[in-house]
């Protein structure tokens, strides 16, 4: 599945899981990081202090509110960000490559700046992901909607139990103009296919139904890539 030559202005669905499965959120400040993380290793040139950067983002202590200050007035992007997830052991996201090399670049960045980050705050060692990111081309329209509906609810999609509910994070309240804080996601690719936010909706709900039928009879798990089966 990696062997892709991730192209300029081609999508692509990038995801990957915490090592044997482990958690890679603990809580709302550690969702909050890898989205600051995705902001500031999303760039072409490096943009100086990247822990002074970071630290320009604080977190409100009701945690519902980030101030972002210079985060993103910095150089240009390696990819833009269609769609994202973020569950407990496992994140999603849907980009296109808008620089040479963007995907691996970004990808790379952000996945060693937060497994630094993760391991120092829990003083610990070693590998936090496993092994190389995932990546699947999207080769049309049809593709593309169905996974940003698959990415948007993905924690929905699988049976996270109720003391891990409140680390997820997905870009769908973004996308349905819920979400006064974020504004990162490239949505009009996915939503000028629709009349409305409604009609958006609406196709989620059903990839959501379908995905949980599909998911209940092949008892498939995480590794399974749903937006593969049409």
């Amino acid at each position: 599945m990696r062997n892709i030559t991730f192209e300029n202005d081609h999508y692509y669905h990038i995801y990957n899981r915490g090592t044997d499965k482990r958690k890679i959120f603990d809580n709302k400040g550690d969702i909050w990081r890898f989205i600051k993380g995705i902001l500031i290793f999303n760039r072409i040139k490096p943009s100086g202090s990247i822990r002074s950067k970071l630290n320009q983002g604080k977190i409100n202590r009701d945690r519902s509110a980030v101030d972002y200050g210079e985060l993103i007035n910095l150089s240009g992007e390696l990819v833009e960000i269609i769609a994202f997830c973020l569950n407990p052991n496992h994140f999603h996201l849907l980009v296109r490559q808008v620089s040479d090399d963007g995907v691996s670049k970004f990808i790379q960045k952000l996945s060693s700046g937060y497994t630094s980050f993760y391991n120092t705050k829990n003083k610990r060692n070693g590998v936090l992901f496993q092994g190389k990111f995932k990546a699947v081309q999207i080769s049309s329209d049809k593709q593309l909607l169905y996974t940003s509906a698959y990415i948007n609810v993905n924690d929905k999609i699988h049976d996270i139990s109720e003391d891990d509910k409140d680390l997820v994070f997905s870009s769908f309240s973004e996308y349905l103009g819920e979400n006064k804080v974020l504004n990162i996601c490239k949505k009009d690719i996915v939503l000028d296919k629709f009349d409305n936010k409604e009609d958006y909706k609406e196709f989620v709900e059903g990839i959501l139904e379908n995905s949980k039928k599909i998911k209940k009879e092949k008892k498939m798990d995480e590794r399974t890539d749903l937006h593969l089966e049409f």
